[in-house]
């Protein structure tokens, strides 16, 4: 919704990365509905992506009946809506990813629990 301010309206932005201890990154597995929000974590933007899925997404997501079954090289990875190709070696930053970005990722085959999405 929109606001219309009577006068000059400024109000001073308290999420600011200078604020946390990392920059948050929010990471969400699109049609995966057993995780209600996208997960929010403090995150070096100097973070691998091999990394990312290595450590961060079971962190995150192992306990989901099909996480293992995931087929890890046809998952559609997007920095907020733009779809990309990681490569394992870049960083966050290298892959656009700044603070309060959303890296989600999409699992082809996979569409929520026992194909409850598809």
């Amino acid at each position: 919704m929109s606001v219309t301010a009577i006068g000059s309206y400024e109000h001073a932005t308290h999420d600011t990365a200078d604020r946390f201890a990392a920059p948050l990154l929010y990471v969400a597995w699109d049609e995966h509905m057993m995780f209600a929000a996208p997960a929010v974590v403090p995150l070096s933007m100097h973070t691998k992506m091999a990394d990312v899925q290595a450590k961060l997404l079971p962190s995150l997501y192992s306990e989901h009946p099909d996480f293992e079954r995931i087929q890890w090289t046809q998952v559609q990875w997007f920095c907020g809506d733009r779809m990309f190709t990681p490569k394992p070696d870049n960083t966050l930053a290298q892959h656009g990813f700044a603070h309060k970005s959303v890296l989600r990722f999409r699992t082809p085959g996979l569409e929520g629990l026992r194909g409850s999405c598809g």
